[in-house]
C-alpha cells in the first residue's frame, strides 16, 4: 500500500499537486481543473496519509479527490438541496425545526468532501466567513427567539476558527438564558486533528450551556491513531460526542464496512447519531445510493452489531422539509383470520434474522 507520510506535505488544494504526489494521474489533469474551476478542493495531510494510492476504488480517495462525474448534473439535484434558504431568516442562520437553529458562521472546510450538500457555498471565492454585523444580527435573532433550546454551529467548519474566537461565540451563545445546548457539527477532529489543541478543547466548554460535538466520518480508516488521541481528549474533557455518517456508493455502502464503522466510532466513545442519504447536491450522483439499498444495510446493521451502533438512517427531504427516518420498518398489522374475532389490536414483528412474529401472541 502507497500512502504519503502527513508530515512531509501540507494541504493539497489543486489538481496539480494531486499528481504530483501521485494521488491522481497525470492524464486526468486537465478534467480535474475543470472541476476545480467548480469546486473547492482540499486534501489535509492527515486524511492524504490515509488514502491508498494503488488503490483505485480506494475508499478514502473517492470522498475527497475531485471527480470529472462531478462536471455531470442529474435531474432533481440542486444548488440548496435541502433548503437552508427557504428557512434563513437572517444571514447565517437556518430556523427549519421550533426549537433549533443552525448558526453558519464560516464558509471554509479544513478539506472538501465530494458529495458536500452546501459544495456551491463554500470554498475559494466565496465569502469566508459572517461580517460582524451580520454575526451581532444572527445572535440578536436567537436572543429574541425564547423557543430556541439548541444552536447548531456549522458552515463550512466551525473548528476552522482559533480557540480565542471560539471561546467568544461560546459565551455569547451561553449567555442567551434559553440557549441550554450548543452543538457543533465538525470534520476537523479526523482531518487535521492536530487543531483540536488543549486551547481549542477548553474553548468548547462553557459555563450556562452544554457543548455536544457531532463528528463526521464515513469509513473506518478515517479513525487513524492521531483521530482516536483527538477524539479521546475530547471524551475525556467531558465532552459528549455524535457521530454523522452519509451512506456513500465505493464507500460505506456494504454491510461489513458500515459495521467496522460504528464499532470503531463507539470505541472511540462517539455515539453513532445519523447515517444520511446522500443529497441532491450538483454532481454527486456517482456516490449516491438508492433508499432502497440503505434500507437493506440498515436491516443488516440491526443483526450484526449492539444497539448502541444503530445510527438512525434519514433522508433531508428536498425543499426545507426537513429530515425524515426512512430506515426498515419491522412492524405492521396483522389481519385477522376470517371468523376470528380479537378485541386487541395484533401486529406482525420482524426479528433481526428476518422471522416474522405475532404480537401479542396467540394465547
Amino acid at each position: 500500500m502507497n500512502r504519503i507520510d502527513p508530515k512531509l506535505i501540507a494541504t493539497l488544494r489543486q489538481p496539480s499537486e494531486l499528481v504530483e504526489r501521485g494521488l491522481a494521474p497525470a492524464a486526468d489533469l486537465a478534467g480535474l481543473e475543470r472541476v476545480a474551476a467548480r469546486y473547492a478542493i482540499a486534501v489535509t495531510p492527515d486524511i492524504a496519509a490515509l488514502i491508498d494510492s494503488e488503490n483505485p476504488d480506494d475508499p478514502i480517495a473517492r470522498q475527497f479527490l475531485p471527480d470529472v462525474r462531478e462536471l455531470i448534473e442529474h435531474a432533481g439535484e440542486s444548488a440548496d438541496p435541502i433548503g437552508d434558504d427557504a428557512h434563513s431568516p437572517v444571514a447565517g442562520i437556518v430556523h427549519r425545526y421550533p426549537d433549533r437553529v443552525l448558526f453558519k458562521l464560516v464558509h471554509v472546510c479544513a478539506v472538501y468532501c465530494r458529495f458536500c450538500f452546501r459544495r456551491e457555498m463554500v470554498g475559494p471565492g466565496k465569502a469566508t466567513a459572517l461580517s460582524e454585523g451580520a454575526y451581532r444580527a444572527a445572535l440578536d435573532y436567537i436572543r429574541n427567539h425564547s423557543e430556541v433550546w439548541e444552536v447548531i454551529l456549522t458552515g463550512g467548519d466551525p473548528l476552522m476558527l482559533s480557540p480565542r474566537r471560539i471561546a467568544e461565540i461560546m459565551a455569547d451563545l451561553a449567555a442567551i438564558d434559553h440557549v441550554r445546548i450548543i452543538r457543533i457539527h465538525t470534520r476537523v477532529p479526523i482531518a487535521d486533528p492536530a487543531r483540536i489543541s488543549p486551547e481549542m478543547v477548553a474553548a468548547l466548554k462553557v459555563e450556562g450551556a452544554t457543548t455536544w460535538l457531532a463528528i463526521h466520518a464515513n469509513h473506518p480508516r478515517e479513525l487513524s491513531d492521531m483521530a482516536r488521541a483527538t477524539v479521546a481528549r475530547l471524551a475525556d474533557a467531558g465532552i459528549p460526542l455524535v457521530s454523522q455518517s452519509v451512506l456513500l456508493r465505493g464507500v460505506n455502502d456494504d454491510a461489513a464496512t458500515l459495521e467496522a464503522l460504528m464499532r470503531a466510532l463507539v470505541e472511540c466513545r462517539i455515539k453513532p447519531y445519523y447515517l444520511h442519504h446522500g443529497d441532491l447536491a450538483p454532481g454527486t450522483a456517482h456516490l449516491r445510493t438508492t433508499i432502497e439499498h440503505g434500507q437493506e444495510l440498515m436491516r443488516a446493521l440491526r443483526g450484526r452489531v449492539s444497539g448502541l451502533c444503530q445510527p438512525d438512517y434519514v433522508l433531508d427531504i428536498p425543499g426545507g422539509h426537513g429530515k425524515a427516518p426512512v430506515g426498515p420498518n419491522y412492524l405492521s398489522h396483522a389481519n385477522s383470520r376470517e371468523g376470528e374475532l380479537s378485541s386487541e389490536t395484533r401486529y406482525r414483528v420482524v426479528d433481526y434474522c428476518g422471522d416474522v412474529h405475532l404480537y401479542p401472541p396467540k394465547p
